[in-house]
């Protein structure tokens, strides 16, 4: 097992780009090799060891690598971009994109996550232990798909359009939801165990359940009896029918 800890030497204003702070570029390398590489800070580049402190146990796979940032990071983008194995413990707050990309792997958080959560993640898994800002497995602009695969599962609360554009994998959120969670879904899944507001607007396909109260329901929706799912009875809608779509809508 390889555990690399990392921490802020100060904290910064100006926000830091990790997209190279993943297991699969830090894996079998030292604590000096690790602190060399570089990563964006406002405008320039610049080796990660004048950013953070860091320390190196072990030498190992991609898939036995663990990074822990201890502290708040919520001036750090993109941790874990296009990480494919091992895992990501953050002890604190971040930044956006957490996830992007994500192919595999496990990522944590102990804290709350700004916008756009595992965008377009493939796979993998990402727990987030606080709430989470708007986005949550979303598609970045101009993009047809966002979310294609993995789970993320967020243990707070969401703002608005959570997994707009998803096309698969699955989101599981234990807290409310903001406006137009499901919007212009294609596939996967989503079960929201709080409440939400015009939910799934422009869905051609996929899951979404919903166990708490329903803002302003889209007329779009046509009601077909009930379905059960792990012992709960949910009313069923289908749509959205403006666009053809075939997506189901479970409301308990």
């Amino acid at each position: 097992m390889q555990v690399v800890k990392l921490s802020l030497k100060k904290a910064n204003k100006i926000p830091i780009e990790a997209d190279n702070v993943n297991p699969d570029n830090f894996a079998g390398k030292t604590a000096e090799e690790i602190k060399a590489i570089l990563v964006w800070h406002g405008n320039g580049q610049f080796p990660l060891g004048d950013l953070f402190n860091v320390e190196v146990e072990g030498s190992d796979s991609v898939e036995n690598t663990k990074i822990v940032f201890e502290g708040d990071v919520s001036r750090v983008k993109r941790i874990g971009q296009n990480m494919s194995a091992g895992e990501i413990e953050i002890n604190g707050n971040v930044d956006m994109h957490c996830g992007f990309g994500m192919k595999g792997g496990k990522v944590v958080i102990n804290g709350d996550a700004d916008s756009w959560l595992g965008c377009e993640m493939t796979g993998g898994e990402i727990i987030l232990n606080g709430n989470a800002s708007y986005y949550v497995g979303s598609g970045y602009r101009g993009e047809a798909c966002g979310m294609r695969g993995g789970k993320i599962t967020v243990n707070g609360n969401t703002k608005d359009y959570l997994g707009e554009h998803m096309c698969g994998g699955e989101i599981l959120v234990k807290g409310n939801v903001g406006l137009l969670p499901a919007i212009s879904n294609n596939g996967g899944k989503i079960v929201i165990e709080g409440n939400a507001t015009m939910p799934a607007s422009e869905m051609k396909n996929g899951t979404v359940i919903i166990k708490g109260e329903v803002s302003d329901l889209l007329p779009s929706y046509k009601e077909e009896g009930t379905e059960e799912v792990e012992d709960v009875t949910y009313r069923k809608f289908v749509g959205d029918v403006n666009v053809g779509g075939k997506g189901v809508l479970l409301i308990k």
